[in-house]
């Protein structure tokens, strides 16, 4: 279904899984969405991590538990678009906890040298730790930008409540999350798509 359902919001966006984290990419048409989705699950081969494709060009958002959950149409899972060579598949997943906002700027707009602190950006309701690029730069430059504002992300809150490996099969296999207390004690189960 290439629809939105209840309660969903429909982006111009990109969602890639790099690692454990979900990167949704947003900007306008030719910015380099999909590019950077092809750096980032390059640079993850690169240096062994897993890394899958949620969807291209158009995603669906929604919050779950205070978390903003993506996921893409399943008419066009696993395809991205490679400019000047067409369309390609690659791996896919379902769904993914957004953890970094990647935000093109408008041609001919500057961002800021330094972001603003807490640098963040609002989508679904949520919060999400966002990391402004220009259009100019290199897709490489850009996935090692997210690279790292990722790894400063875990650096700066170790404690963070993630979602587990085992989490995220679940919400491969069944398109939902579990959530759990602090003591480990199972919740109330919630639909991610």
């Amino acid at each position: 279904m290439n629809a939105a359902k209840a309660g969903e919001t429909g982006l111009h966006a990109t969602g890639v899984i790099f690692g454990e984290d979900g990167v949704l990419i947003v900007g306008s048409s030719g910015a380099g969405k999909s590019a950077l989705a092809l750096a980032l699950l390059a640079r993850a081969r690169a240096v062994n991590q897993f890394a899958a494709l949620v969807g291209d060009d158009r995603v669906w958002v929604r919050r779950v538990s205070g978390r903003l959950i993506a996921r893409g149409a399943s008419m066009t899972s696993g395809i991205v678009e490679r400019r000047m060579a067409g369309l390609v598949t690659v791996d896919c997943e379902r769904a993914m906890v957004v953890r970094l906002a990647v935000e093109f700027g408008e041609p001919g707009r500057d961002w800021p040298r330094l972001p603003p602190d807490p640098d963040v950006l609002a989508i679904g309701g949520v919060e999400t730790p966002r990391l402004a690029l220009p259009t100019g730069q290199s897709a490489v430059d850009q996935a090692i930008a997210v690279e790292e504002r990722l790894s400063a992300a875990r650096r700066r809150n170790p404690g963070q409540e993630g979602i587990s490996l085992e989490q995220m099969a679940a919400v491969h296999k069944n398109g939902e999350v579990t959530a759990s207390s602090r003591h480990g004690e199972r919740r109330r189960r919630e639909p991610v798509v």
